[in-house]
């Protein structure tokens, strides 16, 4: 099915008025093929596109993940790229990604969908991978002035092994019988949440509340309290710090807890997907 823009503003302008939203809608770019949305939104940044500016692609030529990865984009999924222009100091650079999937999953969550995560930014959907985030940056005198933050989240398309697709998971699932939001009916209301999603996160990062998001973001994810090796020492994953490291504690543990706390970056080691 072609995706519908008029929808996807219906959407919304819906979502918007539900939580008393009096902000404008964004303005959004759709295209049949892109090579990356994050790419198209740097280009049409630079072309004078105002904060906000949303671009969605069908499908993806040389889509990108975390660490130069390629990310799957065929046809049927959702890829989506917003344009954020704030200061912030550069310190705070992983928050961005950390608050984007908490936001996301947060929406999902809502709409009877119990998306769970995987450090630092995929998003998990009964131990399998429903998508993930890449936030790329551009930074002046130790701040960050604009980002881009992209997001891929399987709706329809074919998935690897390890991964699962929205439509799938919502043809087994079970309806709560708690669940009263309007359920994700299309990949323009899925596109619609997932910007309410990123906006969300946006607004807990602005607003200096990161303690709470990452208390929260720490109890979604699928690793915590797992055994982890490394080199010849082991321990177990306890949560992740402001900086967005994984942190971990290691054995002996005593009474007063464990006899090291360590911070692992994103990209140094991975905690797989169960």
């Amino acid at each position: 099915m072609t995706f519908n823009l008029f929808r996807l503003q219906s959407a919304l302008q819906t979502l918007m008025e539900t939580r008393y939203d009096t902000s404008l809608l964004p303005t959004i770019h759709h295209f049949d093929t892109l090579v990356s949305t994050n790419q198209t939104a740097w280009e049409l940044l630079e072309q004078g596109e105002p904060a906000g500016t949303v671009v969605i692609a069908g499908q993806q030529t040389a889509g990108r993940g975390q660490w130069g990865r390629q990310w799957q984009s065929n046809q049927g999924g959702l890829f989506l790229s917003k344009i954020v222009e704030f200061k912030l100091p550069v310190a705070k650079q992983a928050q961005f990604t950390l608050c984007s999937a908490w936001g996301i999953a947060t929406i999902l969550r809502d709409r009877g969908c119990p998306v769970q995560l995987k450090w630092p930014n995929d998003l998990i959907l009964n131990q399998k991978k429903l998508g993930g985030i890449l936030t790329e940056t551009k930074i002046s005198q130790h701040y960050i002035t604009q980002a881009v933050i992209g997001v891929g989240l399987n709706w329809s398309n074919p998935v690897p092994e390890i991964g699962i697709n929205l439509q799938t998971f919502f043809a087994k699932a079970e309806k709560p019988c708690s669940y009263t939001a309007p359920p994700i009916q299309s990949l323009e209301f899925l596109a619609a949440l997932v910007i309410q999603g990123l906006d969300l996160g946006i607004q807990q990062l602005l607003s200096a509340n990161i303690n709470k998001v990452l208390t929260d973001y720490t109890q979604l994810l699928t690793c915590i309290g797992k055994p982890i090796s490394i080199a010849e020492q082991t321990g177990v994953i306890l949560g992740v710090s402001e900086q967005g490291n994984l942190r971990v504690g290691l054995y002996p543990k005593t009474e007063i807890g464990f006899s090291q706390e360590i911070e692992l970056q994103p990209g140094t080691i991975s905690v797989g997907y169960s």
